[in-house]
């Protein structure tokens, strides 16, 4: 695969200041941006055409490097609302991000910084000019795989050790990415959703206590719960059911995060089986959906390519109705492996992957696509009014 800046009349190929070298030997050069140095992940495409801050700033993205399939990335800006991570220690979820077009001057009454300086500040390796369309033909054909990224001004580059290093970085198989996101300690939220005029507002009177395990959760999903009249309190992926149990939830929420679900759930999975026992109202999104799957006995698999992207069509069985959602996991449920006492509720109309499940003998459902819509259609904002319904029931019982 060649360098996709071409050269035409009046216009000179610039020289290459930054290299994507993926583990099967491709070495794609292009122009920097961003940090300076060297980093390494798995590659994957984004089809979303709106929210690249927000994808940036996904946990569930960690150990990553994205391409945005969308050519204009940047050209808006940045500001300190749309960040999604909710640990700020944790710098830079993804290792790098891969685009097609130079990253241009902000144009957006929200922008606060160039897109250009918040890459750099938060340490992310960018590489522009690149055939967006042709990586993603590669990544569709032969599956994701992994890459280094690498970004030098004065474009000094030993490809021998950057094919090597690639060849040798772990598979995301068997990856248990989540202490690197996740919060340590405890602690409470209270920010309910962004309107306009007003921006977000602040939840001063819940209704429901719920408990959030945090495998990598996203700003605007503890939002969409506040919004709901719950008090959040967000806990550490290990902390043991008896400690959830000691805060009296009304219920428990699993969140989204990185990596691969059966190695974080050699130490989750146990917790969130106890719970599920007390018949404790719960509600997973993604990774969640995963952990919930493998707490009941189901099983995960990688998928080729993952489902990255804001424009995802998925199915409700129980209503037909057909959802367009916001996706981001490369692993999934295998809906053979699901036990008697779980449903699946939602399948992906692009492959037919399992998007949802519901447990018919207690209070607990989940989903693999991203309901929060941050980026993305709101098409599935009535999954939080669901599990507050659950919720509002079981307090009833």
């Amino acid at each position: 695969m060649a360098n996709a800046v071409t050269s035409t009349e009046g216009w000179h190929e610039p020289k290459a200041t930054a290299i994507l070298v993926l583990a099967d030997g491709t070495v794609i050069e292009g122009v920097g941006a961003g940090a300076t140095g060297i980093a390494g992940g798995e590659v994957c495409f984004n089809t979303a055409m709106t929210g690249y801050q927000e994808i940036l700033t996904d946990p569930s993205y960690a150990g990553q490097i994205i391409t945005f399939t969308f050519p204009h990335i940047g050209n808006v800006g940045v500001n300190d609302e749309d960040i999604e991570t909710v640990n700020m220690a944790a710098a830079s979820n993804v290792r790098g991000a891969v685009l097609q077009s130079p990253i241009t001057a902000p144009s957006n009454y929200r922008s606060a910084k160039p897109f250009e300086a918040w890459l750099k500040a938060r340490n992310i390796i960018a590489i522009t000019g690149v055939d967006t369309r042709a990586l993603t033909a590669l990544i569709r054909d032969h599956g994701m795989q992994n890459a280094v990224i690498a970004h030098d001004p004065e474009g000094h580059f030993d490809i021998s050790a950057l094919k090597a290093r690639a060849a040798a970085l772990p598979k995301m198989d068997g990856l248990d990415l989540v202490p690197g996101v996740a919060t340590s300690q405890r602690f409470g939220w209270t920010e309910t959703d962004w309107l306009w005029p007003r921006g977000y507002g602040e939840q001063t009177t819940p209704e429901y206590n719920v408990v959030a395990i945090d495998y990598g959760v996203k700003r605007n999903i503890l939002r969409l719960l506040a919004d709901r009249g719950c008090k959040v309190t967000v806990v550490p992926p290990t902390m043991s059911a008896d400690e959830i149990i000691a805060l009296k939830p009304d219920g428990v929420f699993l969140a989204n995060g990185p990596g691969d679900p059966a190695a974080t759930g050699e130490y989750s999975v146990p917790t969130i089986r106890a719970l599920l026992e007390r018949k404790v109202p719960t509600f997973g999104i993604c990774l969640g959906h995963q952990m919930m799957a493998l707490a009941i006995g189901a099983k995960t698999m990688k998928m080729p390519q993952g489902h990255h992207g804001a424009n995802h069509p998925v199915k409700e069985h129980a209503t037909g109705k057909v959802e367009i959602v916001s996706m981001n996991h490369g692993f999934a449920v295998n809906p053979q492996t699901l036990p008697a006492n779980a449903a699946e509720t939602h399948v992906s109309l692009f492959d037919g992957s399992n998007c949802g499940l519901k447990l018919t003998d207690r209070p607990a459902f989940s989903v693999q696509h991203h309901p929060e819509a941050s980026p993305g259609p709101r098409d599935s904002h009535y999954l939080f009014d669901r599990f507050v319904e659950m919720m509002k029931a079981e307090k009833a019982a």
